[in-house]
């Protein structure tokens, strides 16, 4: 069993593992599960076949039994027809949307949900653009806990029906998420439920953080040169870039060789990554009036603003924004040269790899991850 504290990402303040911890008291910046000892060696890793084969080095209690539906072991497609076509050695698309309920949320969700079952909360709140509140719904049923799900109207129709489905009360916002969220927290404060809002609690990114070991281990225990992520609220590039350096101090990498640069993937009509990232400034300001059909790049405000542009940085990363008509050729794209039904949040990622080959910023040698985060399903009616 791996021990761990919670750290504050923007001061000294910590909080034990055992805290029932939103965002840091002191500053408002998000915590992050810090452990207290070094990781074990890759042969501690479990028979599972799900997320939980790294319970080794995720915060779960010995004898605990995580609340799981078989989120994770995604698979990983190599795709030499998108390597040739971008002039690079290798591309591989990474299909999120296999997941339980059709998203890389439910990673995250099935480890925050665990932490919370064992807290003892009253139950469990959250906004959402779609995909995280589908997961919520689904692990609360799962760990038989009552949720409450804040959604803007214009989510699209599959994913709130998802919602409904799985017994969740779902309350309706003009607006985006932001309004939404400012909903949660109310709701959170009067009724005593447990916010899961995105880096509103420290355990997503834990969850989200097994897309980084799993891609290593399908990979032979190494790591592309680079990785085009869609970035809403981030907790998925938040978490890799958190487990490549917790991997490469355990000896799971071989320390010779760099780790992967980050790409933040957003559509122009929502991108105060990429403008932050282009102003080289340490934060983003909110994005007004966001407008982009993949609700999962809507997110105005990130409250992991400061840590996303920190890996950018520290990986010699970068962020582009592309167009709604990108978005959607590139989701139509993705899925006939792969057969993997792609969401609009994976048709950027590509459209955004497409634009740094024509610009001259991907080597010849260079191999690239494409995560697709969701299902191309969720988006139908």
């Amino acid at each position: 069993m791996i021990h761990w504290h919670l750290e504050c990402s923007g001061c000294a303040h910590r909080e034990s593992g055992d805290a029932r911890a939103t965002v840091c008291p002191t500053c408002g910046q998000p915590f992050l599960v810090r452990y207290d000892v070094a990781f074990p060696s890759r042969d501690a890793l479990g028979g599972r076949w799900d997320m939980w084969r790294y319970a080794p080095v995720l915060p779960i209690g010995e004898l605990e039994t995580p609340v799981s539906l078989g989120e994770g072991l995604t698979p990983l497609h190599d795709v030499p027809a998108l390597a040739d076509q971008l002039g690079v050695a290798r591309v591989w698309v990474k299909d999120e949307g296999l997941n339980p309920t059709a998203s890389f949320k439910a990673r995250g969700m099935s480890a925050a949900v665990t932490r919370a079952r064992s807290n003892g909360v009253a139950g469990l709140v959250a906004p959402t653009a779609g995909n995280a509140g589908a997961a919520l719904a689904a692990y609360g049923a799962a760990a038989g806990l009552p949720v409450r799900v804040y959604a803007p109207r214009t989510t699209p129709r599959p994913i709130l029906e998802t919602i409904a489905v799985f017994g969740a009360e779902l309350e309706l916002v003009d607006g985006h998420i932001g309004d939404a969220g400012k909903l949660a927290r109310a709701f959170a404060s009067e009724s005593g439920y447990f916010d899961v809002s995105t880096l509103r609690e420290p355990y997503r990114i834990e969850g989200k953080k097994t897309m980084g070991i799993e891609l290593a281990e399908q990979l032979g225990w190494r790591l592309p040169t680079h990785i085009v992520y869609p970035t809403g609220g981030g907790t998925g590039l938040i978490g890799m870039w958190k487990v490549f350096a917790e991997m490469h101090e355990a000896g799971w990498l071989d320390p010779s060789l760099p780790l992967p640069r980050m790409v933040v993937a957003q559509a122009v009509g929502c991108a105060p990554i990429v403008r932050a990232h282009e102003a080289q400034a340490d934060h983003a300001t909110p994005w007004v009036d966001p407008v982009t059909y993949a609700s999962g790049l809507r997110v105005p405000a990130p409250l992991g603003d400061r840590l996303i542009l920190r890996a950018l940085r520290e990986s010699h990363g970068d962020a582009v924004a592309v167009s709604e008509e990108a978005i959607r050729a590139a989701t139509g794209r993705l899925a006939a040269l792969t057969g993997v039904d792609a969401a609009p949040e994976g048709g950027c990622a590509l459209a955004v790899a497409e634009s740094l080959a024509a610009a001259g910023r991907l080597s010849e040698s260079a191999e690239v991850v494409l995560f697709n985060t969701g299902s191309g399903a969720s988006y139908r009616t």
